[in-house]
């Protein structure tokens, strides 16, 4: 079964992409440089270091210096990782051989903001002007109530109890590739739809982030300047209000698309409105490999693969309905089973055994996530097992051939059949073959000639 996979790309994929005149700009604010640096891996981050305050070219030679034999491969790609963001620039002398050195103006920021420090464009609003704030946890929940509100109506607008302000452009545009429609028929997954949901929440966040930049062209909207503005909030301090009235247009209607998607929260006093970051918005530089918080989970496994949910969440509801019958659900309870035919389900839209075994010990329960294994072995080897029966058959759509007035014209079709790599099966006694579709037409046209 072909796996479609989902590419949760970082913003540095994406900074990486853009022309080197735009990341020359980007790379004149000290956070922007900061954020990159934070995202690089760890052998790239002491290469950028080592080499802040040196002015000449370093050989590649004297680099390959600094580690050791076995380092060989994790030096290549922190190499190739500093030369697509474009902080390494790479000449070639015939006495020195490659050498590296910094981009200027990169090196000149991170230098500055290192020594003096940085300075936000804005500073947190005084509480004589915000007066009570939400709490960390008020804030937390309205950032996970916004998420998984945005999610339902993203897959599934009648399970959602509150609609988004999200346009229906925007929501096509996010819905690209997670969903499929045909005529009049209503929505439904793809195989990556499926595989998405299955993703922890800072992976589909950052899926959801690459589609909003991709199409920042389409709202006039400069890429670059979204990328800046995006990594400069992830600065801001969770919880802590600042001042509306600091930002540009684009900016304003730019938090208004974060809000609701649970990345800000919006508040409006008597004369100033402000935005308070969650933790969503303060995460945006950190990448996905280093984002390792552990939430706490709420699925309990039994191995006689009966499955409790302890939650209040219909986007869990749904979530666990992918791959398991869901039997009845209480207000903080969901309970289920893992049969064959709900996995067969799964299997079938493209998810695989590994990502729901994943999904199962990454949200086990606090009572239950301690133990080794979190899911019992039965149960995840039945999985595996169940997958590996769906996979024994394979299908492949073909064509039969009989009748061939000659064995000379029977021959020369299974040379062709051979040639296109379409053969799939031959009987020389009684003239007969079958070939993949792919080629069917090309093997039409081929005994029509020969008829000739």
């Amino acid at each position: 079964m072909p796996q479609v996979k989902i590419i949760a790309r970082n913003f540095m994929d994406m900074v990486a992409a853009l022309p080197a005149m735009k990341l020359d700009h980007l790379y004149q604010n000290a956070f922007i440089c900061e954020a990159i640096l934070r995202s690089l891996p760890p052998l790239a981050k002491k290469y950028v270091v080592q080499m802040l305050y040196i002015e000449e070219a370093v050989t590649a030679k004297s680099m390959e210096e600094w580690v050791v034999p076995d380092g060989i491969s994790k030096h290549k790609v922190a190499i190739d990782r500093l030369l697509q963001l474009r902080i390494f620039s790479e000449t070639f002398d015939r006495s020195s051989g490659t050498s590296y050195s910094l981009n200027p103006t990169f090196q000149t920021n991170l230098q500055k903001h290192i020594t003096c420090g940085g300075v936000l464009p804005r500073e947190p609003m005084p509480l004589n002007v915000t007066a009570r704030l939400p709490s960390l946890e008020d804030l937390e929940a309205y950032a996970l109530e916004q998420w998984e509100c945005f999610l339902l109506q993203l897959i599934n607008s009648a399970q959602a109890e509150k609609m988004t302000n999200i346009s229906p452009s925007m929501m096509r545009i996010f819905q690209r590739g997670l969903l499929t429609q045909r005529d009049k028929e209503p929505p439904r997954l793809t195989e990556s739809g499926f595989q998405f949901l299955l993703m922890d929440t800072n992976a589909q966040l950052w899926y959801i982030i690459r589609e909003y930049i991709s199409n920042s062209e389409e709202r006039d909207v400069d890429s670059a300047d979204l990328i800046s503005f995006l990594l400069e909030l992830s600065f801001h301090v969770t919880g802590e209000a600042y001042n509306m009235n600091t930002l540009t247009e684009v900016q304003r209607n730019t938090l208004k698309d974060l809000a609701d998607l649970g990345l800000v929260k919006l508040q409006q006093g008597r004369k100033d409105s402000w935005f308070i970051p969650t933790k969503l918005a303060t995460n945006l530089s950190v990448s996905l490999t280093d984002s390792s918080s552990r939430k706490q989970g709420f699925v309990v496994v039994e191995t006689n693969f009966r499955m409790y949910a302890y939650s209040t969440s219909k986007l869990h509801c749904e979530i666990l309905r992918l791959f398991s019958r869901i039997e009845y659900q209480l207000p903080n309870l969901i309970v289920g089973a893992i049969t064959k035919e709900s996995l067969y389900n799964a299997f079938e839209n493209g998810i695989t055994s590994e990502q729901i075994i994943s999904f199962l010990q990454q949200n086990a329960h606090p009572r239950v996530a301690e133990r080794i294994p979190s899911v019992p072995e039965n149960v995840t080897d039945q999985i595996r097992l169940w997958e590996s029966d769906l996979n024994r058959v394979e299908m492949t759509p073909a064509h039969f051939y009989d009748e061939f007035p000659s064995r000379d014209v029977f021959e020369g079709a299974c040379d062709f059949a051979r040639e296109y790599g379409g053969l799939l099966w031959e009987d020389s006694k009684k003239m007969r073959l079958v070939v993949k579709t792919d080629v069917h037409m090309h093997m039409r046209e081929h005994l029509r000639r020969q008829r000739q």
